[in-house]
């Protein structure tokens, strides 16, 4: 299980972000901004950046397999920042369907 400073170690090498938030284009500082922010909104960004991770990666790899100058460590860095934008999207999507089936199994 990741802890918020796990994440923010995350972020920070995928993105050279400061915080956790930064990498998603949240403001850290403007708090009630994000509060007014909508969850499918935020993971809807998250799922974005994290497909235009992939596309790097993707691209990336080619460029190394087709010998158009991408050097093998750039190919594999631009590979681990897609792997880990993937397993943090795929932690928040199983975080948030918990939370629903949690509530979903509550009795008023």
């Amino acid at each position: 299980m990741m802890d918020a400073g796990t994440i923010a170690g995350v972020m920070k090498g995928i993105h050279g972000a400061t915080g956790p938030t930064d990498a998603f284009n949240i403001s850290t500082g403007a708090a009630a901004k994000s509060a007014n922010t909508p969850f499918a909104r935020v993971f809807q960004n998250l799922v974005q950046q994290t497909s235009e991770l992939d596309k790097k990666a993707s691209q990336a790899v080619t460029g190394l397999l087709n010998g158009q100058g991408v050097e093998i460590h750039d190919a594999m860095i631009a590979t681990q920042k897609a792997d880990m934008a993937f397993e943090l999207a795929l932690q928040v999507r199983n975080k948030a369907v918990a939370a629903y089936q949690q509530m979903m199994g509550m009795q008023f």
